[in-house]
């Protein structure tokens, strides 16, 4: 009982979440609660929002209430997110002092019930939505590429070995949470997906030079048409990564790409 008491009176204050800047290496964070050394909320649970309070959302963030394990709640939306709640009630909120305090011993009887402790978790998250830039790649065997040029009469596959990078973007944050990072500790940073992205990419790869080459482009003038070889890539990876994980590819650059040598000659004698 006295615990109880003691857990619930600890969670009466409002609280207000932010998040530092984040790097672009970081996907997902924890709102931190902010406390000083003049704070009283210095023994209130980590994992209760108390009802009426305040968290701050910068650009570039999104915002993502859980609670049970649940996506609650989101704001994308730069400012104030005032929670409101009933799950955590709070004596300084609340139509009346009254209502507020019945909450309050409400909470308190069935805290007992969880041996003082209390049976809710309740989680701020903060998304980065900005593009990340930085993600490399480089086809370690050559990918097939189909050369078409219809006045010379050519139409053959050669291979090609492409290096460069592209950028990413969380477009749908709750299928991020849902399906890739759910409950984090701390960050959920690129370099944990970063290698299943690449194989992935790679793989895609080849039907999206196939469209490409398709249309009649050559091998060599590849690098001006990364548009479309982004939008290319987004439709062969629309299932695995915006339908499942809520991630698409911004843009796709092509620092080098070079043709086999062999294949070079031939297309140079025909």
């Amino acid at each position: 009982g006295m615990g109880a008491c003691g857990g619930t009176l600890a969670d009466q204050w409002k609280e207000f979440f932010y998040c530092e800047s984040m790097p672009k290496e970081v996907l997902v964070t924890k709102g931190q609660k902010r406390t000083t050394g003049r704070s009283s909320n210095t023994k209130g649970n980590d994992n209760i929002i108390s009802d009426g309070s305040v968290i701050a959302v910068a650009d570039g963030q999104c915002l993502v209430i859980v609670e049970q394990g649940k996506v609650v709640d989101i704001c994308a939306e730069p400012g104030e997110y005032k929670y409101d709640s009933k799950t955590a009630p709070s004596i300084f909120t609340g139509k009346s002092l009254s209502s507020s305090v019945k909450d309050v011993f409400a909470q308190i009887g069935k805290r007992i019930t969880f041996a003082g402790e209390t049976g809710t978790d309740q989680r701020v998250y903060f998304f980065n939505t900005k593009e990340i830039p930085g993600m490399k790649y480089g086809t370690a065997s050559p990918v097939p590429f189909r050369v078409l040029d219809q006045r010379a009469g050519i139409d053959l596959d050669i291979s090609l070995k492409a290096f460069g990078e592209y950028s990413i973007k969380i477009s749908d944050p709750i299928l991020f949470y849902t399906n890739v990072c759910s409950n984090v500790s701390e960050v959920y940073k690129v370099s944990d997906i970063e290698d299943q992205m690449r194989s992935e990419l790679l793989t895609a790869l080849q039907p999206a030079f196939a469209r490409i080459g398709a249309a009649g482009v050559r091998y060599s003038e590849i690098p001006a048409h990364t548009l479309e070889l982004a939008e290319a890539l987004n439709d062969e990876l629309s299932k695995k990564w915006r339908d499942q994980r809520g991630i698409e590819i911004v843009s796709f650059g092509i620092s080098s790409i070079k043709a086999d040598e062999e294949d070079e000659k031939m297309i140079k004698q025909m």
